[in-house]
């Protein structure tokens, strides 16, 4: 197909593609798609969109493929990649012209470039900047702008390569270009500067490019340079800044508020601020020569010059940080002792600030911070009326570095901490002269006093040696609170959040309940809403504290409750309702059991909240967060609720549902919570479990969890959930085994166990699959010297124990089968997993381990077998080391097995997972005492065992093995054969029996 006919098919192919009709669209783009991978599409995608001629919609998808083929095929290892004769071919039409009449296509084709730019310059592309520079000096106006633009995202594209050999050769290019473009800035700044005072409006076209300049600049001044201070030229272009941006302030105030140019001189500064912060972050020893005049513009222009409303918000943002950034600079601060720092650079800066952070400096920004900067505006106030759930939830808002009341927050608390000594008398000044009562009507008084107890409680932690907290409250905080009309509203908000602060800071046990009770005052219905949900917050906090006594909070309980759950209904946003559910989550959790005869409230309210919820998953996540409380809280009665509980867990464990992924963690803690507090096993109960081994086999993230929730299904019905669920649990869980460290191999071995543990028989039979297989794995560890630990040998051991120890047909029968399997004959398996069962069990820990392990190897004595007696050292061994570990003397000397004078829940396996009384907790102590490891004393056990031996084989032979024992293990059998001197109760001839 010759050239002329592709371009006109492919033409015509993005015209359809272009369009909004459906017909046209879904076939064309499919068609695109298919030659994506044809040579010669991307020279024709070029031609198009460099025909100003074609309708611009045609050349903007043109250029979109073109991008977007770049990044798939580029590169000479991509499949399908494009060869190196049409890239050659397009490099060169990418920059022959720069004459692009429309600027968003202009900006694609500059990104375009810039792409390429990345995988082929300088190597293979060593014209591309040479080009550039010499299409900026053009004297089409255009073609310059656009080069520069090219060059702008070229540079940009190339600075963030992050290979040593990238950055050298971007260090390089940074050394070739960096004059010129110092040069270019300066001259289309002045040459700005002169236009506007002639004519503003025309001046825009030079202040264009002097930003891309300016842009091309600071990311060579950052990425271009290992110490930018040594370069002349750096220093002279950061000088330049300051001046700059003096410069440009002026002209901005000579402009109307709504002005294109105001706002491209907006940006043309707030890029001459992001230099200083771009090199002080990146290169903060290279910037200490500038600290001095950076401090000086900054605190100037946010603190010094009087009148900053012409100033513009994202400056101020843009100075604040600067100063904060540099007090929080980690090069900066010396060592505790400063005569003890070592680096002359660290010195030099930290002496810099000290002597320009003098007292009267510091006032004078602690002063315009609470004075200017934190009191409430005309603005918020408006917000307060108009939408006071959005102005409540705004406050703690975005990030400190993109809005102006976190920055100053933020900048307050750096300040204060550093210099709480000289700060701290001029905050209690402005305490002192606010400590009078103010009228409701003078709105300027009660915000001066707002923005002072805003400081106060910023600084709370710093201020803690200072105010006495307690007294304040008493005479004045208290009394504020109660202040009605006017604008006091203010007052009894901002009086509240500070209480909020202060109770985990200082404030006395004693008063605790007149805080509860002023504060159950201001969640009345009649008050403001957002003094209400500030309280809420504030009420969360002073719960929130280790002095915090349930007993002196549970004559408030109830009405608390009652009135959050009213505040809940009210709120209409959903991080409103959020905030007030974790309040109430909260509460429930701080109190316990007492909280339940007020839930009843809240439960009748959270089906409906379930409801309307439907489009907000994280407003479903603070629900189903409270539900967990709630249910934690009630306990075994919270069963009265598995008709609402159930449908939000299905939801919450499914994994075909888009909101899985927000509701997931907290729906499995629900769900164990559920299941841990019910009483008995329920239809629904057992349907809901249909979710859980997708979620097994789908993640380890949430492993551990989920079998803790199948363990709990376990203990509540051991027989008929493993009748229904046994056997899709043991393939789930031998599915993950394929692809689990041995963590996670740990974790689903305890599921097992507790199995084996709940109910013997059936988990023997259900188990068979697997048994082999961990016999096999126990065998193979012989010679596995890299194990990093021995806790999957510990729980493959237990397994194995507890199947020998419920029956010694299926342990033979399995070892059978995992002698097949392993290609060895019965006896020779046997003897390797004997062998590596002695020489692994040492290193087991636990007591309960230990012991199931050492009952284990007493029972395999009297198997009849030689391989048995060829381990029979190993075997006592290991036996009489478990004995020392669970044998110590009662109050009369007497040797005792500890393990069966304590029927409480082994805490090895149970205080990583349980934190509280349950249901669960009774089951778990329950099984506990029908457990071997509680039932059956070892010592009693081996002895026994011992004697069954000597009446197979006789006593002489018996002797004989007893004296190959080594002398410290023989002396220690010989002990437990004896108690305190006496025969033990085995046959009297039994101590015949003499070890020599």
């Amino acid at each position: 197909m010759d050239m002329e006919k592709a371009l006109s098919m492919v033409l015509d192919t993005l015209q359809c593609a272009s369009s909004q009709n459906q017909e046209n669209f879904k076939p064309a783009e499919k068609k695109l798609q298919e030659w994506e991978t044809e040579p010669g599409f991307y020279s024709i995608l070029l031609n198009i969109f460099s025909n100003h001629a074609v309708e611009v919609n045609v050349r903007w998808l043109a250029v979109l493929y073109f991008k977007n083929g770049a990044e798939k095929y580029w590169r000479n290892t991509a499949p399908n990649a494009i060869s190196e004769e049409e890239k050659a071919k397009l490099r060169q039409g990418l920059v022959a012209n720069f004459r692009e009449p429309v600027s968003p296509l202009a900006t694609q084709l500059a990104v375009v470039i810039a792409k390429v730019a990345r995988m082929d310059c300088p190597k293979d592309w060593p014209e591309l900047v040479p080009t550039l520079l010499t299409a900026v000096r053009d004297a089409d106006l255009l073609v310059q702008h656009r080069a520069l633009l090219t060059l702008h995202h070229v540079v940009k594209t190339l600075s963030s390569k992050r290979l040593a050999g990238d950055r050298r050769l971007f260090q390089e290019l940074t050394g070739n270009v960096y004059s010129f473009a110092l040069t270019l800035w300066n001259t289309h700044t002045e040459l700005f500067l002169q236009q506007f005072s002639e004519n503003a409006v025309a001046a825009a076209p030079c202040l264009e490019k002097a930003l891309l300049a300016l842009r091309i600049l600071r990311k060579l001044t950052v990425h271009g340079f290992l110490k930018p201070n040594e370069s002349e030229d750096v220093v002279i272009f950061i000088n330049m800044v300051f001046d700059r941006a003096k410069t440009m302030l002026e002209c901005r105030k000579q402009l109307p508020s709504k002005s294109g140019l105001r706002d491209l001189i907006e940006k043309f500064i707030i890029n001459l601020t992001k230099v200083l912060n771009s090199v002080l972050e990146t290169h903060p020893f290279s910037f200490i020569d500038f600290i001095q005049k950076t401090l000086e513009f900054t605190v100037f222009y946010t603190f010094m010059s009087g009148n900053q409303e012409w100033l513009f918000e994202r400056f101020k943002i843009q100075c604040l940080n600067l100063i904060k950034l540099i007090m929080l600079c980690v090069e900066y601060k010396p060592a505790k002792v400063v005569e003890e720092t070592k680096d002359p650079n660290t010195l030099r800066a930290h002496q810099i600030k000290t002597s320009f952070f003098t007292p009267e400096v510091l006032t004078a920004i602690c002063q315009g911070l609470v004075g200017h900067y934190f009191l409430l505006t005309q603005e918020d106030l408006q917000m307060w009326d108009e939408d006071p759930e959005t102005f409540a939830n705004d406050e703690t808002g975005e990030c400190w570095k993109y809005s102006l009341r976190p920055c100053t927050e933020w900048l307050f608390m750096t300040v204060f901490r550093e210099f709480h000594t000289i700060l701290s008398p001029v905050l209690l000044a402005m305490i002192q002269s606010n400590h009078g009562p103010v009228s409701g009507n003078d709105l300027n008084a009660i915000l001066v006093k707002d923005a002072v107890y805003y400081a106060v409680g910023l600084a709370a932690f710093d201020l803690y040696d200072v105010i006495n907290f307690d007294e304040w409250f008493l005479t004045t905080l208290r009394q504020e609170l109660q202040l009605q009309g006017g604008h006091y509203r203010v007052l009894r908000r901002r009086v509240a959040w500070l209480l909020g602060q202060w109770t985990g800071v200082r404030f006395s046990a004693e008063l605790r309940p007149v805080l509860y009770s002023a504060m159950l005052s201001l969640l009345q219905p009649n008050e403001d809403l957002v003094v209400r949900l500030t309280v809420s917050h504030a009420l969360k906090l002073a719960m929130d504290d280790f002095e915090f006594s349930t007993d002196q909070f549970l004559e408030y309980l109830e009405p608390v409750i009652g009135l959050l759950f009213n505040l809940l209904k009210e709120c209409k946003e959903c991080d409103s309702k959020m905030h007030v559910l974790y309040v109430m989550s909260f509460v429930v959790e701080r109190v316990g059991h007492p909280i339940r005869p007020h839930v009843s409230n809240l439960i009748q309210y959270l089906p409906l909240a379930w409801e309307e919820s439907a489009e907000h998953s994280m407003l479903r996540c603070a629900i189903v967060s409270t539900l967990v409380q709630i249910v934690k809280a009630m306990a075994q009665e919270s069963k009265v609720l598995h008709n609402f509980l159930m449908p939000v867990l299905a939801l919450c464990t499914d994994m075909q549902q888009d909101s899985n992924v927000y509701l997931i963690e907290d729906g499995l803690a629900l769900w164990l919570a559920c299941v841990e507090n019910a009483t008995e096993m329920t239809d629904e109960l057992m349907q809901l479990f249909q979710n859980m081994p997708p979620l097994i086999e789908s993640t380890t993230e949430n492993l551990r969890i989920c079998l803790i929730i199948t363990q709990a299904y376990v203990l509540l019905s051991p027989e008929c959930f493993l009748k229904v669920y046994g056997d899709t649990m043991l393939k789930s869980c031998q599915y993950m085994l394929t692809d689990l460290r041995p963590e996670g191999v740990v974790i689903i071995m305890r599921y097992f166990e507790l199995c084996l543990r709940a109910a013997p028989q059936l988990s023997c039979e259900l188990l068979k699959p697997l048994i082999s297989q961990v016999m096999i794995h126990v065998c193979n560890m012989q010679c596995k010297r890299y194990e990093k630990s021995c806790k999957t040998f510990a729980v493959y051991a237990c397994i194995i124990s507890r199947v020998l120890l419920c029956s010694k047909d299926t342990f033979s029968q399995m070892m059978r089968e995992a002698a097949q399997q392993s290609g060895q004959t019965e006896d020779q398996f046997f003897a390797t997993l004997l062998m590596s069962w002695n020489k692994w069990m040492p290193l087991v820990s636990g007591l309960g381990r230990r012991k199931i392990l050492g009952l284990a190897l007493s029972s395999l004595l009297t198997v009849q077998s030689r391989i048995v007696l060829d381990e029979f050292s190993g075997i006592i061994r290991n036996v009489v080391e478990s004995l020392n570990d669970i044998t110590k003397p009662d109050e009369t000397g007497a040797p005792i097995d500890i393990m069966c004078c304590s029927l409480s829940v082994p805490s090895s396996e149970t205080d990583e997972i349980f934190d509280h009384e349950t249901e669960h907790d009774q089951r778990m102590k329950r099984l506990a005492t029908q457990d071997i490891v509680h039932t059956v004393v070892l010592r009693d056990y081996l002895l026994s065992q011992l004697n069954e031996l000597k009446t197979q084989i006789g006593l002489e032979p018996l002797q004989q093995f007893l004296k190959s024992l080594d002398s410290e293990i023989a002396s220690m059998l010989e002990e437990y054969m004896n108690v305190n001197g006496r025969e033990s109760h085995i046959e009297s001839h039994f101590t015949d029996l003499r070890i020599s």
